[in-house]
């Protein structure tokens, strides 16, 4: 017996219908895969300011060497 609390009530999952069930287990899919993809665009975002650093430092070499 698993108690989940939805809406500030508490329900025992073994008495859920199968169709609640399932649109448990989706809402879990969908936060899964909702801070996968957040933990995703983090890596995007730290990876686009490096290469923006790096496009900077570039840029200001050539204006030594021009």
């Amino acid at each position: 017996m698993a108690i989940i609390k939805i809406d500030d009530k508490d329900y025992d999952t073994d008495a859920l219908s199968e169709e609640s069930k399932a649109q448990i287990v989706s809402i879990q899919f969908v936060d899964q895969e909702l801070q996968r993809l957040n933990a995703q665009a983090a890596v995007l975002q730290t990876a686009r300011v490096a290469y923006s650093k790096a496009l900077s430092d570039a840029l200001g070499a050539e204006l030594v060497f021009n």
